[in-house]
C-alpha cells in the first residue's frame, strides 16, 4: 500500500472514497425504507385481522420465496454485473412499495373486506421477499470491489453499523409515521427514502464479475454451499444464529405487547421496535473504534445466552420503560453477534465465490428472522403470548448450551 493509500487504522479513510460514500448513504436510505416497510406491515396486519397468528404469516409470506431462491440468486450474483443488478432490486421494491401504498387507501378499504387485504399484503410480502433473496447478498458483494482487501475488515464493521442505523431509523420512524400521517402515506414517504437511496446508489461503478462461474447452475449453488459447510468456524456462527434468532425472537409479537399489554400507541410501538436495534448500533460502534481482541468464539456464545435471558425479561414485563430496556440489552448482545458473524464472513470469503457464500448466510437470517416470525406466531396462538416469548428465551439459552458442546471449535475460534 503505497503513502496516499487511506490508512486502516484512520476511522475516516473508508469515507475518503467518494464511491463507499455513495454506496453506504445508498444502502442506509434502502434499508431504512425496508425497515419502515416492515414497521408499517405489522402494526397495519394486527389491526386488520387482531390476529396473532396473521403476524407469524406475514414471516411465512416472505420467507418462502427469500429461502427458496437464495441459493440461485447467490449464483446470479456471481455471474453479474453486480451494480445493475442491485438498481434492479431497487426498482422492484420501489413498485412493491407502490402496490401497498394503493392497497392503504380508503377506496382499498370501502371495497374489500379486512382479511382480503391482509391476503392481498401477504401477496405483496411475498415479491419483496423474492426481491431481497438478491437485494442483500449483492450489497454485500459489492464492498471489496469499492474498498479493497486492506480496508475489508474495517469497511465490514462500518456496513454492519449501516445497516444497523438505517434499521433503528427505518422502526421509529415507522411508528412516528404513521402517527403523523396514517398508514398510506407512510408508504408515499418510504418511496421518497428508497428513491432518494437509489439516486445515490446509481453514483458507483459497474462491478463485473470477480471471476469466472463454471459448471452448470447446481454445479454453481453446490460449490458456495460446500464452502460454507468446509469452513467450520462461519457454519457454526451462522448457525448459532440461525437458531437464536429463530427461538429468541420477539419482533413479530411487538405490536400484541404495545396494544394489548404495555397499552402504549404506534409511538411506543415504534420505539419498542427499534429498541433491539438501537442496543445492536451502540454495540458495534464500540467495537469499531475498540475491536475484540481475542476470545471472539466465546464472547458470541456468552451474548447470545445474554440475549435469551434479556428476551425472558422482556416477556415478563409489565412496565414500558423496563420492556425497552431489556429490549435495548437484548440488542447491545445480539450486535456482538453481527460483528463476529459479519466479518468472519467478508475475511474468510474467497471474491469469486462472494454472492453464493452471501446468498448462503442471507438465507440463514431470512430464515431465522422470518420462521421466527413465523413460530412466534404459532407459539403465541397455541400458548399464548408471554408464555410463547418465555419459551423462545429459554429455548435460545438450551440451543447454546447444545452448541457449547457440540462446536468446540466455533467455542475456540478467533481472528
Amino acid at each position: 500500500m503505497d503513502q496516499t493509500s487511506p490508512s486502516y487504522k484512520d476511522p475516516t479513510a473508508l469515507f475518503a472514497i467518494p464511491e463507499f460514500r455513495s454506496f453506504i448513504t445508498g444502502r442506509f436510505l434502502f434499508v431504512m425504507g425496508i425497515r419502515m416497510t416492515v414497521t408499517v406491515i405489522g402494526w397495519w396486519i394486527y389491526l386488520l385481522t387482531d390476529s396473532k397468528l396473521a403476524l407469524g404469516f406475514v414471516g411465512l409470506s416472505e420467507v418462502i420465496p427469500a429461502v427458496s431462491l437464495s441459493l440461485y440468486a447467490g449464483h446470479r450474483i456471481d455471474q453479474s454485473e453486480k451494480r445493475r443488478l442491485l438498481l434492479r432490486c431497487i426498482i422492484l421494491y420501489s413498485l412493491c412499495v407502490a402496490a401497498l401504498f394503493f392497497l392503504a387507501a380508503p377506496e382499498t378499504a370501502r371495497s374489500l373486506n379486512n382479511w382480503t387485504i391482509a391476503y392481498l399484503i401477504c401477496g405483496v410480502i411475498a415479491c419483496t421477499g423474492l426481491i431481497r433473496a438478491f437485494a442483500g447478498p449483492t450489497f454485500g458483494a459489492i464492498v471489496p470491489s469499492i474498498v479493497g482487501k486492506e480496508l475489508l475488515a474495517q469497511a465490514a464493521t462500518t456496513s454492519s453499523a449501516t445497516w444497523l442505523t438505517g434499521s433503528i431509523l427505518g422502526h421509529a420512524l415507522g411508528g412516528f409515521f404513521i402517527a403523523l400521517l396514517g398508514i398510506q402515506y407512510t408508504f408515499l414517504a418510504i418511496l421518497g427514502f428508497i428513491f432518494w437511496g437509489y439516486l445515490l446508489l446509481i453514483r458507483i461503478k459497474k462491478k463485473p464479475p470477480a471471476g469466472n462461474v463454471v459448471g452448470t447452475s447446481w454445479q454453481s449453488i453446490r460449490e458456495g454451499i460446500n464452502y460454507v459447510y468446509r469452513t467450520k468456524e462461519l457454519l457454526g456462527a451462522l448457525s448459532l444464529d440461525l437458531f437464536a434468532v429463530l427461538f429468541g425472537g420477539a419482533a413479530a409479537l411487538i405490536p400484541v405487547f404495545a396494544r394489548d399489554i404495555l397499552h402504549v400507541g404506534p409511538v411506543g410501538f415504534g420505539w419498542l421496535n427499534a429498541a433491539t436495534d438501537i442496543g445492536s448500533i451502540i454495540t458495534v460502534l464500540y467495537l469499531t473504534l475498540n475491536p475484540l481482541r481475542g476470545h471472539q468464539g466465546k464472547i458470541l456464545f456468552f451474548a447470545i445466552a445474554g440475549f435469551g435471558v434479556f428476551i425472558i425479561i422482556f416477556a415478563l414485563s409489565e412496565i414500558f420503560w423496563i420492556s425497552f430496556v431489556a429490549l435495548l440489552l437484548s440488542g447491545c448482545l445480539d450486535g456482538i453477534s453481527v460483528v463476529v458473524r459479519g466479518t468472519i464472513l467478508q475475511l474468510k470469503t474467497p471474491d469469486s465465490l462472494r454472492g453464493r457464500v452471501l446468498a448462503v448466510n442471507s438465507m440463514f437470517i431470512s430464515s431465522s428472522n422470518e420462521l421466527g416470525q413465523f413460530e412466534s406466531g404459532v407459539m403465541a396462538k397455541l400458548m399464548g403470548t408471554v408464555p410463547s416469548v418465555i419459551f423462545g428465551g429459554c429455548m435460545t439459552l438450551a440451543v447454546v448450551i447444545v452448541t457449547w458442546f457440540k462446536a468446540p471449535s466455533l467455542r475456540k475460534m478467533e481472528y
